[in-house]
């Protein structure tokens, strides 16, 4: 009996027509464990994960292997999008007792779901070192038959071990305090230290988009002029976006690429890598807009913002309004065999089918497509490499087109529909930003509609969140930090753009939750709420991993709802909260990169700007744009008319009357302000550091 048929989860449901009888998670699974007294198969994965597929094919789907799993053990299918929780609780046992995680994760539980034996993809036959799945199945059945004991004894070291890595209790013997200006060009050292200056980014292969850390550099560079910081971000983000990790074609970004030259992408796509990544190209336009000397990169940021903001609205909205989380990485290759990348990646005979040897010759040339091939069997991933001033614009134009075209009638990679709150916060505030900025309504439109769907389908009448929707109905898993955090940071965003104060409101219903379910008394933040399932170890984890952490972008959002709204209670919790970016900033600048973007903001105030005249007055939105594109770290922003329903919503804007009957702005910090000015050109330069 296979119990994945009724589930939501696109991932789960992959695998409803296995033979293997699965369950879901759930207390069901390991009370049937119990009964009969085996170990529990923990597989977590998730829809785009390319060798998460592969196991399924080589393993899951094998009926014999099938008749070993269902006769020896409870097997339980877990998407690691919807229950982040349970993933983290067991990546980090995995982490910590092979030095290496990812997916699919393979783990080996009691019926107290305790862990004992750990792994990630094993193959079907013995390879490359690693033994076959089924001789794990052997050796772990065979371990719970004839020595129980010392499996009951590893899995509680392994639990003893996972509770006393308490976080929480080294950040308290220690300054809860944001860091200081030394601390942060500490960070900044240390991300010197480790940016590759040939191909840019971070560290080897494989090469991660380093979206969090690229924003700190940003607000750095905005608050001291660090030309350093600026062209670390520069040289990263021109290298991502002429190499293979960019969809040369259709815009976008692939999850990571597996050599550190961005040449080769893991070809899935995911909602919160584009979302990070097109605020992150759309705040690099605006800190280098109108430089002269910078006008290549700056077009160049442009673009890139624009075309990822139209690839996450064309490829990921669903009919509700909200965005999906992922298309595949691998597609059909026109010959019933799914291949990673094939929906990508182009030969010299197809471009020549498709274009004629002119055109061919062409594109072959101006996207790095050669007979020998950057990929598998002779094909090229799409880049854009140095042509030594190839610039036919239009004929290249004509040539994308096609191209796309073309591409379009190949068979498509698979999208995972389900609607994650987290990552469409994070996609709100993207589309917001990028849709002020280059005069793009639709985009705020398309930003407001996800905010709608996410108050209307994931929020409950207490204002808690559910984790995911799918088709308009919410999932069943509570939300997790990320996304009171990243929902509340999307929303307040929505509001600076738009002046509808009442996402301010949502915003605050939101951290008002997070106050009180997820923050400890010490002011230490958990992944999960106070009422959550209780699972061997409560996660909480500070440092950014595809995303930034819940801790880290809680810190933000309270930052930013304390500055519109004079709140202390937020602006504490905030403080306390980035004491873990001056534990960790100095020494691990990577993976704490919004933590230390968000305490770049609360040095600099951050900045408050009330913005107050009639809506449809030019002036108005003159000093708004000139609001918008000012480059203090982590200014807020406030629009409305004067008068008292304005600052009943957002309290930035009360008392703020116009200037002989003109609009005006006020720029202030700590809710003190300077005098108020009339001139967009004046407010620009107020709001450089």
């Amino acid at each position: 009996m296979n119990r994945l048929a009724g589930v939501t989860s696109p991932y789960l449901l992959q695998h409803a027509d296995n033979p293997v009888d699965w369950w879901p998670w759930t207390p069901e699974a390991f009370e049937e464990a119990r009964r009969r007294d085996v170990p529990v198969l923990l597989s977590v994965g998730y829809s785009a994960c390319h060798w998460c597929h592969v196991m399924a094919r080589e393993s899951f789907a094998d009926p014999a292997l099938a008749v070993l799993i269902n006769e020896h053990f409870v097997a339980v299918k877990v998407d690691r999008e919807e229950r982040p929780d349970v993933d983290a609780v067991y990546m980090e046992a995995v982490q910590a007792a092979t030095g290496q995680g990812g997916w699919p994760m393979t783990v080996f539980l009691t019926p107290d779901a305790e862990p004992f034996y750990f792994g990630t993809y094993f193959p079907p036959e013995p390879r490359h070192g690693m033994p076959s799945f089924r001789q794990v199945l052997e050796g772990v059945r065979s371990a719970w038959a004839d020595r129980r004991d010392e499996v009951g004894e590893v899995a509680g070291r392994i639990v003893a071990d996972l509770a006393g890595r308490s976080l929480a209790e080294s950040l308290a013997k220690g300054e809860q305090r944001p860091p200081r200006p030394e601390e942060l060009a500490a960070a900044l050292l240390g991300l010197t230290r480790e940016f590759d200056a040939v191909h840019g980014g971070f560290g080897g292969a494989p090469k991660f988009p380093p979206s969090m850390a690229l924003e700190f550099l940003l607000r750095h560079h905005a608050r001291t002029g660090s030309a350093g910081a600026l062209e670390m971000v520069e040289a990263t983000c021109a290298a991502m976006a002429r190499g293979g990790l960019y969809d040369q074609l259709g815009g976008g970004f692939a999850r990571y690429s597996v050599d550190r030259e961005w040449v080769v992408p893991h070809f899935e796509k995911m909602l919160y890598d584009n979302a990070l990544l097109c605020r992150v190209y759309a705040h690099l336009w605006r800190a280098t807009a109108g430089d002269g000397a910078a006008a290549g990169i700056s077009d160049l940021a442009r673009r890139v913002a624009l075309e990822t903001a139209d690839f996450m609205v064309r490829e990921l909205r669903t009919d509700q309004g909200g965005f999906a989380s992922a298309l595949d990485a691998d597609s059909d290759d026109g010959s019933g065999r799914h291949a990673e990348g094939a929906y990508y990646v182009w030969t010299p005979e197809q471009l020549r089918a498709v274009l004629g040897e002119r055109d061919a010759e062409l594109a072959a040339t101006y996207f790095g497509v050669t007979e020998e091939g950057t990929f598998e069997e002779g094909a090229s991933v799409l880049q854009l490499p140095d042509t030594g001033g190839l610039v036919e614009v239009e004929r290249v134009a004509s040539v994308k087109q096609r191209l796309l075209a073309a591409r379009a009638e190949r068979p498509r990679p698979e999208r995972d529909d389900k609607v994650v709150a987290s990552w469409n916060g994070l996609a709100i505030a993207a589309l917001a930003e990028t849709g002020a900025y280059f005069d793009r309504p639709d985009l705020i439109q398309a930003a407001t509609d996800a905010a709608d769907l996410l108050v209307r389908v994931h929020m409950d009448w207490q204002a808690r969140l559910h984790r995911t929707s799918r088709d308009g109905t919410a999932g069943p898993n509570a939300g997790v930090l990320e996304d009171y955090a990243n929902v509340a940071e999307g929303l307040l965003t929505l509001a600076s753009v738009t002046g509808e104060g009442v996402w301010v409101e949502f915003a605050g219903f939101f951290l008002d939750t997070v106050l009180v379910q997820f923050t400890a008394p010490d002011g230490t933040l958990y992944d999960t709420a106070a009422d959550a399932e209780r699972l061997i170890r409560r996660p909480q984890d500070p440092t950014d991993n595809a995303t930034p952490s819940g801790w880290t972008a809680a810190a933000g959002a309270l930052l930013s709802y304390a500055a519109l709204t004079g709140s202390a209670l937020h602006r504490d919790a905030a403080e306390r909260a980035l004491g873990v970016v001056t534990a960790l900033g100095g020494r691990a600048p990577r993976f704490i990169g919004w933590g230390l973007a968000v305490a770049e903001a609360a040095l600099d105030g951050p900045r408050e700007v009330a913005v107050v005249g009639p809506a449809d007055d030019p002036a108005t939105r003159a000093l708004h744009r000139a609001a918008l594109l000012g480059t203090a770290p982590g200014a807020v922003v406030a629009l409305g008319a004067p008068g008292e329903d304005a600052a009943a919503e957002v309290p930035l804007l009360m008392a703020r009357p116009l200037v002989d009957g003109r609009p005006a702005a006020y720029v202030c910090r700590h809710f003190t302000c300077e005098r108020p000015t009339t001139d967009p050109e004046e407010l620009t330069e107020r709001l450089r550091s």
